[in-house]
């Protein structure tokens, strides 16, 4: 039984992509390529999506920000994503913060992260570090998160005031805890909820220990996104344990709600997700709510407060009051 009023007030998309793929070179979405994917068939998401597009999936709920995160843009231009994802917020007022591309173990990031950090916009990178298929043959495959090189790059963040965004599967945290253990002035900011994909009880096992472990450092934060399962629609069914089972583990202060969209628009309509977010959390306190949708996202990204002029109910004016506690 909810136990408060359904969160009405803002939204801070903490994790959600812009693309036209048909202007800008990605690799991954063109009319041929077919990656391995966790969803499966992506063919439905290789088109423009812009922040009309996103706002149309987005109506009824009160987005008022969101975190642009890199695309798999050509990996030779990192710089021009971001100068693609600057534009975009110049004509459209979204994205209001961009996790932007890097190649950290390549010999010109240092030059890259200067750039990068150049744009009004940029507060994260991300660098997906590869890693094992499933958690039986982890222990035989490092990721680059133990690579000196990457490393090196990764040595740089803290110069340029960056975090790193984290994309990489729970059984490859325990390398994760040592990048957050060596350079404990970067915050991690963990994508999708650790990738729970294995929802046997055994796999729900390891991703619950592997997530604890992880939230015991002090300069990590986790999105929950990402979260749904190849060839079943997205549900609070399936998906409330691990949303209650991460608050838990990181608390309100360090948890952030994310649509992945149109990413995750394979596996739920934007109103399913967030709805769903919206019952989970019910069992929260409007303070707590008022972190998780909005606050956490401001405080890691570091995102003023938003023209929420207009708003009524409880949930906004508590939100004015603790979205940064």
């Amino acid at each position: 039984m909810d136990d408060f009023p359904l969160w009405d007030g803002p939204i801070v998309d903490a994790h959600q992509h812009f693309w036209d793929p048909v202007a800008n070179d990605h690799p991954w979405l063109k009319p041929e390529a077919n990656i391995p994917f966790r969803y499966g068939d992506y063919s439905s998401i290789k088109r423009r999506y812009l922040p009309p597009d996103y706002l149309k999936d987005a109506q009824g709920h009160n987005v008022v920000q969101t975190v642009y995160v890199e695309t798999e843009w050509d990996p030779t231009d990192p710089i021009g994503e971001s100068r693609y994802a600057t534009k975009v917020a110049d004509e459209f007022g979204l994205p209001n913060a961009i996790v932007a591309q890097a190649w950290l173990n390549r010999a010109d990031v240092g030059d890259v992260l200067a750039e990068q950090a150049k744009f009004k916009l940029v507060r994260s990178v991300r660098h997906k570090p590869g890693g094992a298929e499933s958690a039986a043959v982890a222990a035989d495959h490092r990721t680059l998160m133990t690579d000196e090189t990457w490393r090196k790059g990764y040595a740089l963040l803290e110069t340029h005031g960056l975090s790193f965004d984290l994309q990489t599967n729970w059984w490859h945290l325990d390398e994760a805890m040592l990048l957050a253990r060596d350079f404990p002035s970067t915050t991690i900011i963990l994508n999708h909820t650790g990738l729970p994909s294995d929802r046997s009880s055994e796999g729900m096992k390891g991703w619950h220990a592997a997530m604890g472990k992880f939230a015991d450092m002090p300069n990590v934060c986790v999105k929950i996104s990402g979260i749904g399962q190849k060839g079943r629609p997205w549900s609070i069914a399936d998906n409330s344990a691990i949303i209650t089972e991460t608050i838990a583990m990181f608390s309100a202060e360090r948890t952030m709600f994310a649509s992945n969209f149109p990413v995750d628009s394979l596996c739920g309509s934007f109103d399913t997700i967030y709805s769903g977010f919206k019952h989970v959390a019910a069992r929260y306190s409007l303070r707590d709510q008022a972190k998780l949708f909005a606050g956490t996202a401001r405080k890691y990204y570091r995102l003023p407060m938003a023209n929420e002029a207009g708003m009524t109910g409880t949930a906004p004016e508590v939100a004015r009051t603790a979205a940064f506690g």
